[in-house]
C-alpha cells in the first residue's frame, strides 16, 4: 500500500534532520529517511573523527529549532580566538573585538545529528523512518516514488536530497553536476595533548598545505594536515611513536605536547556544486549540492543554512496555499541560497590557491596581507562577522526567528 507525504527527505544527517525540524509543527506531512542511526552518545566515549566548527549562524538555527539544547547537554567546546599565520604574517581573530562571548563550537558530527533527530522525533507531522535502505527512487514531476527494502512505498509531492555528494535522488531526478579534485588530502588525528581545554583554533600555512588545530573538550584535539595523497598515504602508515615524531616536529610548539594519537583518517579534497538545486518536485541540501573546500569548515554551515532557508520558503508557501513541489515556489529556495554558496565556493578556493602557492611574490603579499589584516580593525571585525554568519542576507532561523 502507497503511503503519501508531502514532503520525503532521504537523508537524516546534520543538514536532512534541520530541514526535519524546521517544517516540525507545519501542517505538512513529512517522512524522513536514514539508513543507520548514529551509536547513542555517553560522556565516557572518546571523542569522534568527524567535528565540524559550528558558526554562530549555526549555533542559532539549532538553538531556533529546538536542538541546541541536545548539543550543549552532550559534548561541545567553544573557541574564542582564531588565528592564521604564515612565517612573517599572521593574524588572531578574536570573540571579544565583537562583543560576542565565542566565535563558535567544535562539535562532533554525531552530537549535533543525535541532537536535531532526537529533536524531529516530537513533532506530530513528522516520522523518521530508520534501517531501512531504498530499493528504487522513481522521480516524477508530480509525485515521487520509493521502494524501501521492508516493503513500504512512499509517494511525495516533494522530494528533498540530503543523501550527500554521490546523492541517489539528485541522479534519480536528472539534476548535474560541475565538480573537480584538488591534488591534495586532508589527514585528519585525534590526539590528546598536555595541553588543558584551548579556546582557540589555529590555521598555519606552509609549502606542502595548510595545518590546523581545533581544540576539544579537555585533553584533546583534532588536527588537520593538508599534504598529497603520497604523504598522506605514508603518515597513516606510521606507527604512533614515529607519527608523534612526525607531528611534533612539523606542527608548531603552541599546540603542546602530544602524548597520544587516538585516530587517524583521511579524505580526499574536492569541489562539487549543482548545476541546479531544484526542479519540480526535488530540491537539493547540503552535500547533495555542494562540496567546498573544508580550509575554512564551512560546509556544515552552508548546509545548515541550506536547510534553515528550505524549511522557510516550504513554511511560507504552505500557509500561503501554494503547491510546496512547484518549481516556481522551490527556485525562492535556490534564489535564496545558490548565489550564496557559489560565492563562498569560490572565496575558499582563491583562499586555498592563495596560500598554497610558494612563489616568493605570492609569499610577500600573502604575508604582507595578514599583517594589514591584524592593524585595519573595521575590514578584520567584518571578515570575523562574515565568518560566524552575522553578515549579509540569512534565513530566519539564522537570525533566531521562529517560522511561526
Amino acid at each position: 500500500m502507497t503511503e503519501q507525504f508531502d514532503v520525503v527527505i532521504v537523508g537524516g544527517g546534520m543538514v536532512g534532520a534541520a530541514v526535519a525540524c524546521g517544517l516540525g509543527g507545519s501542517a505538512l506531512k513529512v517522512a524522513v529517511l536514514e539508513r543507520s542511526l548514529p551509536e547513542p552518545f555517553s560522556p565516557e566515549q572518546p571523542h569522534d573523527l568527524r567535528v565540524s566548527a559550528l558558526s554562530i549562524a549555526s549555533q542559532k538555527i539549532l538553538q531556533t529549532v529546538g536542538a541546541w539544547q541536545g548539543v550543549s547537554q552532550r559534548r561541545l567546546c567553544p573557541f574564542r580566538r582564531m588565528r592564521v599565520w604564515e612565517t612573517a604574517g599572521d593574524t588572531e581573530f578574536n570573540s571579544d573585538d565583537i562583543d560576542y562571548p565565542e566565535l563558535g563550537f567544535i562539535v562532533e558530527n554525531r552530537v549535533t545529528q543525535l541532537a536535531l533527530l532526537g529533536r524531529l522525533q516530537q513533532f506530530d507531522n513528522i516520522e523518521l523512518i530508520a534501517s531501512s535502505t531504498i530499493q528504487k527512487i522513481d522521480y516524477r514531476p508530480a509525485q515521487s516514488q520509493l521502494q524501501l527494502d521492508n516493503g513500504r512505498v512512499l509517494q511525495a509531492s516533494l522530494l528533498v536530497a540530503a543523501d550527500g555528494g554521490q546523492s541517489l535522488v539528485r541522479q534519480a531526478a536528472g539534476l548535474g553536476v560541475t565538480s573537480w579534485d584538488y591534488s591534495q588530502h586532508a589527514l585528519v588525528i585525534y590526539v590528546e595533548t598536555s595541553y588543558p581545554q584551548q579556546d582557540i583554533t589555529w590555521q598555519r600555512f606552509v609549502p606542502s598545505g595548510p595545518q590546523a588545530f581545533l581544540p576539544l573538550t579537555g585533553n584533546y584535539a583534532s588536527l588537520v594536515w593538508y599534504n598529497s595523497p603520497d604523504e598522506v598515504k605514508r603518515l597513516k602508515g606510521l606507527d604512533q611513536e614515529a607519527l608523534i615524531r612526525e607531528l611534533t616536529a612539523t606542527f608548531p610548539d603552541c599546540l603542546g605536547g602530544i602524548n597520544r594519537v587516538l585516530g587517524v583518517a583521511s579524505f580526499p579534497l574536492k569541489r562539487q556544486h549543482a548545476q541546479h538545486y531544484v526542479k519540480q518536485g526535488v530540491a537539493l541540501v547540503g552535500d547533495a549540492a555542494h562540496m567546498i573546500n573544508p580550509l575554512a569548515g564551512q560546509g556544515v554551515n552552508i548546509g545548515l543554512l541550506d536547510a534553515a532557508a528550505l524549511a522557510e520558503v516550504l513554511v511560507e508557501a504552505d500557509r500561503r496555499g501554494e503547491n510546496i513541489a512547484d518549481v516556481a515556489v522551490l527556485k525562492r529556495y535556490e534564489e535564496m541560497r545558490r548565489h550564496e554558496n557559489l560565492k563562498m565556493m569560490t572565496v575558499m578556493d582563491v583562499f586555498y590557491r592563495f596560500f598554497s602557492n610558494d612563489v616568493l611574490p605570492v609569499k610577500f603579499f600573502r604575508n604582507l596581507g595578514l599583517g594589514l589584516a591584524e592593524r585595519i580593525k573595521p575590514a578584520k571585525n567584518k571578515v570575523m562577522r562574515a565568518a560566524m554568519g552575522l553578515e549579509g542576507k540569512l534565513p530566519k532561523l539564522a537570525r533566531g526567528e521562529s517560522l511561526f
